[in-house]
């Protein structure tokens, strides 16, 4: 009976394995930058947030707040949001990258992992930057953006990046 679950725990074991790795991973990277308040990668997108939304006529700047760990968006005259580590969807994207090499194809899985993770970057910083658009010029949907569309819009990216993956590369010729 074992023998017919060989590949479904084949699979469930590689998945542990690599998000375990990564997470691990992850925190050792943010431990190393804790006295220097947000890490790099955050502070990196912060950065392409404010490019994006000063070409969009939405003039901005950051703020530091070293202590906290955090960056604060100042948005037209206004501090509107604060940038903190789990802005960075860094926790989305060990999800992804462990889903898809669970279903390792060989070259493939690096080409898609890659192209994931540049759509998943684009798509993080365009959710930032309309979330600070809509909480500078329409406040009053701030709490739903934030907490129910945008959440839904980034792990519905990922989801909808998992399905491409199974249908058209993991089990493609599977289903033959």
């Amino acid at each position: 009976m074992l023998k017919d679950f060989k590949p479904v725990l084949g699979i469930l074991l590689r998945f542990i394995i690599i998000y375990l790795v990564l997470l691990f991973g992850y925190q050792f990277y943010l431990n190393s930058f804790k006295a220097q308040g947000l890490d790099p990668f955050s502070r990196l997108i912060a950065d392409h947030v404010v490019l994006l939304q000063n070409a969009l006529n939405y003039p901005s700047r950051l703020y530091d707040d070293i202590p906290n760990e955090q960056m604060y968006f100042y948005v037209k005259n206004k501090t509107v949001t604060r940038m903190v580590e789990g802005c960075n969807a860094v926790s989305v994207i060990i999800l992804f990258i462990a889903f898809v090499f669970a279903f390792y194809k060989g070259t493939k899985t690096f080409v898609f992992v890659l192209a994931g993770l540049v759509a998943l970057y684009i798509m993080n910083v365009l959710r930032i930057v309309v979330l600070n658009i809509v909480t500078r010029d329409y406040p009053e949907y701030n709490k739903i953006a934030h907490d129910y569309f945008f959440p839904a819009v980034i792990y519905g990216s990922v989801v909808i990046l998992w399905l491409v993956w199974i249908k058209f590369f993991a089990l493609k010729n599977e289903n033959s």
